[in-house]
């Protein structure tokens, strides 16, 4: 709602009053912080007070394309559309000069070609310094009626298109506009009226001198010869003199035509060399990106391929030991071990175990005839009786 335009208010150029503003730079300025505080809800009589605290001009600025205050106001009097009366005394207010300005710039955008014309040339005479923002964010120094003139001889202000307006001289051939006077016009007529009125010193001592004096002097009768027929043809002086003003005017308006395609081509070749510096930029953020990706992979292969080697050194470890414990323990248990059958580990007889060796002592001892046996004795004689040999 803070951004609509005025229901009462009246369609300019056969549209919406502001959208005589871009609608990027339109946009810019509703997200500005200064719209949205200082310029909320004021009306005609209030948007006064924040006109007189203007200290700049401009459009916008910085690379986020800020706007400046001045162009918030203008915006704000689209918004609301003042009266006219309101206007042409913003713009004959001599006290405030941006004030002068502002009521001029707005003008400029929403009057007709007549009151451009008739309102804004006397601001020609105005000298007054006033600073103006450029788009790179630094001050420059000018004055209003500069300010004046780019607004009539350009076709972009403030970062704002202007509305095409007819040249002065087509107006005054079809009788719109009066030839334009010169403030200090009056005052060549006042010279040159003192001149003619002041009479002529001659020393006059004899009659032929006189004569001599009035042959001496054609170009002084020339010269009154022209006075007077300026003064019997005044208009006819002032069209010429006003047809080669706006000649002049035509041209440098050529010349400052052709200064702003260079100050543009200018600017969007530094907007093209900033675009490709930022592309530049995003390029070698995006390449060094990847490269860090692929240097934390390599690393993070190379650390899971050193726990996975890691991991099999130390299950082969643990085989191994558990190999040799059971090898121990087999041995310890007497189930045999790797070496061949009945042979030891050095390659001798293998020893019986101890157990063994006792039970064959045993066995051999239990097996083997005692001698002394009366029953082995007896039965040796009986062995001998029949024949036979003595038992073993």
């Amino acid at each position: 709602m803070a951004n609509r335009t005025d229901p009462l208010a009246k369609s300019i150029h056969g549209t919406n009053p502001q959208n005589l503003v871009e609608k990027i730079v339109r946009s810019k300025i509703y997200q500005s912080t200064y719209w949205k505080e200082q310029c909320f809800g004021l009306t005609a009589e209030t948007l006064v007070d924040k006109a007189m605290e203007l200290d700049h001009t401009g459009g916008t600025y910085g690379g986020n394309r800020k706007p400046t205050p001045f162009l918030c106001l203008a915006l704000k009097m689209l918004q609301i559309q003042p009266d006219k009366d309101i206007v042409v005394e913003f713009i004959k207010n001599e006290d405030y000069k941006y004030v002068r300005v502002l009521g001029a710039f707005y003008l400029r955008l929403t009057g007709t070609i007549a009151d451009v014309y008739q309102y804004l040339e006397p601001l020609y005479n105005d000298y007054r310094k006033i600073r103006h923002k450029l788009s790179d964010g630094q001050f420059t120094l000018t004055h209003v009626d500069e300010f004046i003139d780019e607004l009539l001889t350009k076709d972009y202000s403030c970062d704002t298109a202007l509305p095409r307006i007819q040249k002065r001289w087509v107006l005054e051939a079809s009788g719109t506009l009066e030839p334009r006077r010169s403030a200090l016009e009056d005052d060549f007529e006042e010279e040159e009226e003192d001149k003619e009125e002041q009479p002529m010193e001659i020393d006059e001592p004899n009659g032929h001198e006189n004569d001599n004096h009035r042959g001496r002097s054609p170009a002084r009768e020339r010269d009154r010869d022209r006075d007077r027929d300026r003064d019997r043809k005044p208009e006819r002086h002032h069209r010429d003199r006003d047809y080669d003003r706006d000649r002049d005017y035509d041209r440098d308006y050529g010349r400052g035509r052709e200064r702003d395609r260079d100050r543009d081509r200018e600017r969007d070749r530094n907007r093209d060399r900033d675009r490709d510096r930022h592309r530049l930029r995003d390029d070698d953020y995006n390449r060094d990106r990847d490269r860090d990706r692929e240097r934390d992979g390599r690393e993070r292969e190379r650390r899971d391929r050193d726990r996975g080697r890691h991991r099999s050194r130390s299950r082969s470890r643990d085989r191994r030991d558990r190999d040799r414990e059971d090898g121990e323990y087999r041995r310890r248990r007497g189930r045999g071990s790797a070496s061949p059958r009945g042979r030891g580990e050095d390659g001798g007889p293998r020893e019986e175990p101890k157990r063994k060796k006792e039970k064959k002592e045993k066995k051999g001892e239990g097996n083997a005839p005692d001698p002394n046996d009366p029953e082995i004795i007896e039965m040796n004689k009986l062995r001998a009786s029949l024949g036979l040999k003595p038992l073993k």
